[in-house]
């Protein structure tokens, strides 16, 4: 549950220090009472009453105050839907660094275990491609509800070659210009999820890779997509070429300028288990909406109810409602 005007909790003060008044005033009428020597006298002063019964009114006061001032905050509950038109891409980094073992049984098993729960678990309404980038950048399914042929395009990924970050955004934006618009003539809402484990390696059209990759990142902008990114693996990966062995670490700084710049999130993942509950994550981000519903009437409604019934136990048991 949200409030949408949380600051109105602050009133909140209000019934705590009638609380604490109402205690005070029972402790000083009991102190005032034992003065008393005439049994008869103190009969009509402290009349004898059931302990809890003659509480029952201030508290009922006392919780619909409470509710009443909840009410006034105007609680809301976070409802998500499945989207009905939406368009995402999955681009993962297949570069030579994903064959390292870092990360049990290697980062690409692990990323490609991963994707498939992420594919799986979105809502039909979706429409979901699958690129891929090492060198060059590649797109393997185009956007499709077909969940089987992009289940079947992750499980013939191979690890090899540099890191083409830019290309892979760059690709990726234009896969989706490629679904049509609805009938309503608007493009559907769209977004990439972006998955690398390293420092972008290759550059676009003659510029250096960073420079490539703030391109990509003001593309995605001005087109209104948003880049969420992982950084995947640890700072402790290698890799043995040629007999050498090279260290590879991820680069989340790399992974959050690029969600940074587009509006998207950022994650970091090191275990296969981060890595599925960060696709998680995403996936509920991406795949629903979210809204919020207010409830203001629940509390009010019962607060109401509980300014009535505490009326009616001040009757029933003081023969007063004050």
């Amino acid at each position: 549950m949200t409030f949408i005007a949380s600051w109105r909790l602050l009133l909140l003060f209000a019934p705590v220090a009638l609380l604490v008044a109402y205690l005070w005033v029972q402790r000083s009428r009991r102190r005032v009472a034992v003065r008393f020597t005439s049994v008869d006298l103190l009969a009509s002063v402290a009349p004898r009453r059931s302990g809890w019964q003659r509480h029952i009114a201030s508290a009922g006061l006392l919780v619909a105050l409470i509710l009443l001032v909840v009410g006034f905050a105007q609680p809301a509950r976070v409802l998500r839907t499945p989207k009905q038109r939406a368009t995402v891409i999955l681009t993962l980094d297949v570069s030579g660094s994903m064959i390292s073992s870092d990360v049990t049984p290697s980062r690409l098993a692990a990323a490609e275990q991963a994707a498939r729960g992420f594919v799986n678990a979105l809502p039909p309404g979706v429409q979901l491609g699958l690129v891929s980038f090492s060198s060059s950048a590649s797109v393997l399914v185009p956007p499709t509800s077909d969940r089987s042929s992009v289940l079947a395009a992750i499980n013939t990924l191979q690890a090899g070659g540099g890191t083409a970050t830019a290309d892979a955004i760059m690709l990726s934006l234009n896969t989706i210009t490629t679904v049509p618009p609805g009938a309503d003539g608007k493009a559907a809402p769209a977004a990439v999820v972006l998955m690398s484990d390293g420092t972008p390696t290759i550059g676009r059209s003659g510029v250096s890779p960073s420079q490539a990759l703030d391109d990509a990142a003001a593309a995605a902008k001005q087109a209104g997509v948003k880049v969420d990114t992982i950084a995947f693996g640890t700072q402790e990966g290698t890799v043995v070429v040629q007999g050498q062995t090279l260290s590879v670490p991820s680069d989340p700084a790399a992974m959050a300028q690029i969600a940074s710049a587009t509006g998207g999130v950022t994650f970091t993942a090191q275990t296969a288990d981060q890595l599925k509950s960060v696709y998680n994550q995403i996936g509920r981000v991406v795949g629903y909406d979210v809204h919020r519903h207010e409830i203001t009437a629940w509390f009010t409604g019962i607060g109401f109810v509980m300014v009535a019934l505490a009326g009616i136990a001040a009757l029933l048991w003081t023969q007063r409602v004050a």
